[in-house]
């Protein structure tokens, strides 16, 4: 649609283009850089989880359980009190957002991207959408 000038300046498509390509470069290096982040946290929760839940079925198979007051019995069993407590704590920190946070980015950038005909991959490649045709007389009048 626009021809390069003579005057060696990009043409207005040949700017629009750059400017997705680094956008798209931004982006996937934001999200691969959430990445290792992630992948501690889901660790961590995957670990304090799994502790928890031993925790809890040694506090439950224990015979004097029921005998014992609560506070008693979480007292009989630290390992269960302790990790429990840290799995609450986590999640008070927002460890439930931190494991899924490239899936926020690419949702949140989603979002934006459609009002642009544009989506994005898991890794943040743009997915550039056909342009919607024009709208016809009769859907004009209708209207």
């Amino acid at each position: 649609m626009y021809k390069a000038q003579n005057n060696g300046k990009m043409s207005l498509e040949q700017t629009a283009c750059e400017d997705l390509k680094a956008f798209e470069r931004r982006l996937t290096e934001v999200i691969d850089c959430l990445q290792p982040a992630t992948q501690r946290w889901r660790i961590v929760l995957a670990i304090m989880t799994i502790c928890t839940a031993i925790g809890a079925y040694y506090w439950l198979i224990d015979p004097a359980t029921p005998d014992v007051s609560f506070h008693q019995s979480l007292i009989n069993h630290p390992f269960f009190t302790v990790s429990s407590l840290m799995l609450v704590i986590l999640f008070i920190t927002g460890i439930h957002k931190k494991v899924i946070a490239p899936s926020i980015v690419t949702a949140r950038t989603r979002l934006v991207l459609a009002d642009f005909n544009m989506s994005c991959d898991d890794t943040g490649k743009l997915i550039l959408k056909p342009r919607p045709p024009p709208p016809s007389v009769q859907q004009m009048n209708y209207s």
